[in-house]
């Protein structure tokens, strides 16, 4: 069997940028656990998988260990490689997901995800997430799959030295640390062992959480973010009722082809 695969960098205007992720074209499903297997061998964050249907697209999203419920950067690759390379010629794109309905609109180089709001409630600090980040929260905040963890400033969450293994003990997705931004209206990082992504370059689907709490914070509804990963990338957000809107570029890496026996 061969396959074809795409791997794309996602919220990058340019490439070794943003957040990779690998996006494989399927004419029909295979197995759960080969789908698995090619997402640990591609060892990336995401892998995302997608099949036509009569109504768009319906997409899933596998890290190197698991299968998770939403995915931002994955997304936006797969619509990049659907606008760009797989034929589509309209500029909007809907995916049915484990997520509901999500769609990706074009215009010129920025793509739009459109995306379900996540839901915050504020909890007590977790003491294996404050000693697990080695810093203080000023806010914590469990959403749908993560939680949110809120610092003084920039400067904490860039330098942020986690200890992995007490995180990975926290039950969740992953954690999102959020503060302040100098330059832009909030910066954040992600973590996720749990999920086999000890830290994700740029993650879409945690500004599903981390646009709601700003906006709340900042009383305005649209944000520049910067997510301070050693890769980094750019993200602009919109909060638009119960939905948020996430826009960036993505970069074409490779195009290749997985080979099965």
């Amino acid at each position: 069997m061969e396959l074809k695969m795409y791997q794309v960098d996602a919220f990058a205007s340019q490439v070794f940028k943003g957040n990779p992720a690998a996006v494989c074209p399927l004419t029909e499903w295979l197995p759960d656990s080969v789908m698995q297997n090619i997402a640990m061998e591609n060892n990336l964050a995401e892998t995302a998988f997608y099949v036509k249907e009569k109504e768009g697209f319906r997409i899933r999203w596998f890290t190197p260990t698991v299968e998770v419920d939403l995915c931002g950067h994955a997304t936006l690759a797969t619509a990049f490689v659907l606008f760009n390379y797989e034929g589509h010629t309209e500029n909007k794109i809907v995916f049915n997901s484990r997520s509901g309905l999500l769609t990706v609109s074009k215009k010129a180089n920025q793509l739009t995800l459109d995306f379900p709001v996540d839901t915050l409630t504020p909890v007590d600090a977790l003491i294996e997430l404050e000693e697990g980040l080695g810093v203080k929260s000023k806010a914590t905040l469990k959403g749908k799959t993560d939680y949110l963890v809120v610092v003084d400033n920039e400067a904490q969450v860039q330098q942020l030295k986690p200890d992995l293994k007490k995180i990975a003990q926290v039950k969740a997705r992953g954690v999102i640390v959020t503060a302040r931004g100098q330059n832009v209206d909030f910066v954040s990082r992600f973590f996720g062992p749990q999920s086999g992504v000890d830290e994700d370059p740029v993650t879409g689907s945690a500004h599903t959480s981390l646009t709601p709490y700003w906006s709340s914070v900042f009383n305005k509804t649209e944000f520049t973010a910067r997510q301070l990963s050693k890769r980094g990338g750019e993200l602009s957000c919109r909060l638009n009722g119960n939905r948020v809107e996430i826009s960036g570029e993505a970069k074409l890496f490779l195009k290749g082809t997985i080979y099965m026996d």
